[in-house]
């Protein structure tokens, strides 16, 4: 039967001649857009059509995870006043550290003698826990989850500025072009939700991190694999929501062209991002209502709000989006990742290991523990993977300008890790008396991935694409699991 929508057809005639115009078949886009606005909602759990390139894929083996939680603090966190107690490097403070430590090495801003002097860190540092793991006073409320976090002092990795290294530790490659780890997930597994993104980023702090969005895009892979940003003030997504002067039949009429149009130059091209685009169109109608819904916290009980430390449900702050990242797992969003910028404590005017720093920790630490306590309380923690860490470390060295800092450091970083059948309560690796490399089980940035990868359920050396006569993978051609870090 010939499609009477005038529109179409005009549309048609424009683009592809009477021909086309003439055959009036109704698009698969069309259909699946039709199918969509009739059944409403589509929960987390619920089937998805089997076409649908966010739709739960089988996995390698038996996943012990099934989402992740990656936060991220943009510019490199000092680990030697947070969880690296050193009383040797006090007791050096001042004192230059051996040429030995150095002797090879390339650091960002640190290239004379004159720089190179050990710095004691001014923190407290206490035990906690059954691990006995060190925390220091900057950071109470993460004290607190000693016993079901794994703490890992010895990560490493290739790039020590602020840019190639975000990249490196997002897309295991410090070049652009490479799909980001949360692309790689939701490539590899897909996703539980078909009314929000299956990979979704957050951002707080003054302004967003080096590197911008090709942190969080897909490199080769099709487009419906990045990540998307939902913005905590105004509409969630630019441009998602509906003119006042257009009605929901007009807007219905406009996606059901479009999405016609695309459907036959797919048939003519077999391009797979006309694919995607036909699906960002449908997902982008479901978000009108998803998006909203999801940032609104007003359903949240005092308790949470005061678990997390939110004063202001309206403000957009780090602990609103460690909520939100509790929210949108819960609908079944694969990956989700937070971007708090301004950790990079060199000792200028604005980033000073006395003043700035301490704020800093304020800002994420509260909040930061109650996502893994909500989490757990809800039955979420064993399925969902939290990671906390930067893009690399600060050196033992002090770095002096205005005031006194510490430079980039890719020799020996701490983060940590939790739920997802990583082991809790426990202190991974050691550093010699200076916290400058390891002297006890190295994890390299690609061994993280790797192992973050084969709690999925994904085998990092299977898990390919193929672009422009190669196979790329995550993990490069490196990689392992490092099993002791698993439950």
């Amino acid at each position: 039967m010939m499609n009477s929508n005038p529109l179409l057809q005009q549309t048609r005639r424009h683009f592809f001649g009477q021909s086309a115009a003439s055959t009036g078949a109704l698009g698969l886009g069309s259909v699946a857009l039709q199918s969509l606005m009739n059944r409403g909602t589509t929960f987390a759990g619920e089937a998805q059509h089997s076409d649908h390139p966010l739709a739960p894929k089988p996995t390698h083996f038996p996943a012990k995870a099934k989402n992740v939680i990656f936060l991220f603090m943009a510019g490199g966190p000092s680990q030697l006043e947070m969880f690296e107690h050193k009383p040797q490097l006090s007791e050096r403070s001042g004192k230059p550290i051996p040429d030995s430590f150095i002797e090879g090495k390339r650091f960002a801003f640190m290239n004379s003698s004159h720089r190179t002097n050990l710095l004691g860190s001014r923190r407290t540092f206490k035990q906690y826990g059954d691990s006995g793991a060190y925390v220091s006073d900057l950071l109470p409320w993460t004290a607190e989850i000693v016993d079901e976090i794994s703490i890992v002092k010895t990560l490493q990795a290739d790039l020590f500025n602020h840019a190639p290294a975000k990249l490196f530790m997002n897309t295991g490659s410090g070049q652009f072009g490479r799909p980001s780890i949360g692309s790689w997930v939701t490539y590899g597994i897909g996703s539980e939700c078909d009314d929000l993104p299956g990979f979704v980023v957050l951002q707080s702090g003054p302004r967003g991190p080096r590197g911008g969005s090709v942190l969080w895009g897909n490199g080769m892979l099709p487009s419906t694999y990045q990540g998307v940003p939902l913005r905590n003030q105004g509409d969630p997504i630019l441009n998602l929501s509906t003119p006042e002067s257009v009605s929901p039949d007009q807007q219905r009429k406009l996606v059901d062209v479009v999405n016609q149009l695309n459907e036959e130059r797919l048939r003519q091209t077999g391009d797979g991002e006309i694919a995607a685009r036909i699906n960002a169109y449908e997902m982008a109608y479901r978000m009108q209502s998803s998006a909203p819904d999801l940032m609104d916290i007003s359903d949240e009980d005092q308790d949470t709000l005061d678990l997390y430390g939110i004063k202001d449900p309206n403000e957009s702050t780090y602990a609103r989006n460690c909520l939100l990242s509790r929210r949108l797992i819960e609908r079944g969003v694969r990956f989700v990742q937070l971007y708090d910028t301004n950790w990079d404590h060199h000792g200028g005017p604005t980033e000073t290991l006395e003043k700035h720093l301490p704020s800093k920790c304020k800002d994420i630490d509260q909040p930061s523990a109650a996502l893994v306590k909500d989490l757990k309380q809800r039955g979420l923690l064993d399925e969902t993977i939290v990671i906390w860490g930067g893009e690399f470390g600060r050196t033992p060295m002090g770095e002096v300008r205005q005031n006194t800092g510490r430079n980039h450091h890719i020799d020996a970083f701490t983060m940590w890790l939790a739920g997802g059948g990583f082991k809790a309560g426990q202190v991974y690796g050691k550093t010699d008396d200076f916290g400058f490399e390891p002297v006890e089980n190295s994890v390299h940035v690609h061994d993280l991935h790797a192992t973050l990868l084969h709690q999925l359920g994904l085998d990092h050396e299977r898990l390919t694409v193929r672009f422009q006569g190669r196979d790329f993978r995550l993990t490069d051609v490196h990689g392992r699991i490092v099993k002791e870090l698993l439950a």
